[in-house]
């Protein structure tokens, strides 16, 4: 290519970048308009809601569909994700609270489903992120429910039988895990590895074939892990990309994970219902009475109407020995004809139904 064909392109490039600058702003003008829109028909007492779960989940299904490329889907959904996140912030920026400290990958999970511009709140426990929410000091948590290599977070499980909390939405985020060390550290002489229990499990294969006797610590979080690293000169910390850019470490060996496929599923909770998408997923516990075949019952009316069963998951029940509920995920919005008929049967035949929420399904 000749300098002359170079300089064009360039030219051509800086007119783009000069009609996206535009078309962005132009955008963000709008997003205030809904805003100032918003607010002059609320009633006495309401509170505006800005944020709406299911019309994101639309525009970036929409965005996908019409993506013709070069840039793949997830990349421009990403890109989608970060102008809907910043026009949003024009209107109110959402206060949203993540199992921390910061570099975790629920703080990761926070971001992309809501985008860098969110005050993300660190929080020390899931617990404490389902009362702020409750409370009312954030507009949403992020919390995981499940990996792929590990199975259910049933801390998370747990808190929804204790919290009247809504589901609002998921997020899923492909978990890579690298070993980290500081500047201090001896590569050649590692003796501990920091990380988070379900992290080193995630990676024990690994572990075993390259340090079987390095001693295995589990923390709090990966960042706490990573903390750790930087004033010991004989350790290590398994954590994530996020986690090695804020704590200044350097990635000895990456993508250590056992499974190439690991990903966590997290959920996002909240205090409002949401409408449905036309993709949608739905979650409720159920309790059922200890008899033979109270579970092939409860279980008859999705094979009846057809409704996907995605999940279903057991939990000791708050309200006596050796009783448990049900965890179940399936598609389908609870408004759904479909899925209604299936919630009244169930209902009828169980001693407790708690629809925790139906939301849209993982754009991303």
């Amino acid at each position: 290519m000749s300098e002359q064909e170079l300089q064009a392109l360039r030219v051509r490039i800086d007119s783009l970048d000069h009609k996206i600058l535009e078309l962005i702003s132009e955008r963000a003008r709008c997003a205030q308009e809904v805003g100032r829109v918003k607010m002059a028909e609320l009633a006495e007492g309401e509170t505006a809601v800005f944020y709406r779960p299911e019309r994101e989940a639309q525009v970036l299904k929409r965005i996908m569909d019409l993506n013709q490329g070069p840039l793949d889907n997830e990349e421009m959904a990403r890109l989608f994700r970060e102008i809907m996140s910043a026009c949003l912030a024009l209107e109110q920026p959402l206060k949203v609270a993540y199992l921390g400290p910061e570099g975790t990958f629920s703080h990761a999970a926070a971001l992309k489903h809501f985008g860098q511009s969110v005050h993300a709140r660190s929080m020390a426990a899931i617990d404490e992120i389902f009362r702020e929410v409750a409370a009312g000091a954030v507009s949403y948590g992020v919390v995981p429910v499940e990996n792929s290599t590990e199975g259910a977070i049933n801390h998370t499980l747990d808190s929804f039988l204790e919290h009247d909390i809504v589901i609002c939405g998921e997020v899923e985020l492909r978990i890579h895990h690298h070993l980290l060390v500081g500047d201090n550290t001896k590569t050649e002489h590692i003796t501990r590895i920091y990380s988070h229990a379900q992290s080193l499990a995630q990676c024990r294969k690994w572990l075993d074939a390259y340090y079987p006797n390095a001693e295995r610590v589990a923390v709090a979080s990966n960042a706490e892990a990573a903390k750790r690293v930087k004033g010991e000169w004989s350790s290590a910390a398994i954590a994530g990309d996020m986690a090695a850019s804020l704590y200044g470490l350097t990635i000895h060996a990456e993508k250590i994970e056992d499974r190439p496929d690991n990903s966590t599923r997290f959920l996002i909770i909240g205090s409002r219902p949401v409408p449905a998408s036309g993709d949608d997923k739905t979650s409720i516990i159920v309790s059922v009475s200890n008899k033979p075949g109270a579970l092939h019952e409860l279980l008859i009316p999705f094979h009846d109407n057809g409704v996907d069963l995605t999940r279903i998951e057991t939990r000791p029940s708050r309200s006596g020995k050796w009783s448990y509920v049900f965890f179940i995920d399936f598609m389908g919005h609870q408004d759904d004809p479909l899925v209604k008929d299936v919630l009244e049967k169930i209902v009828s035949q169980s001693t407790g139904v708690k629809v925790l929420g139906s939301y849209p399904k993982a754009v991303l």
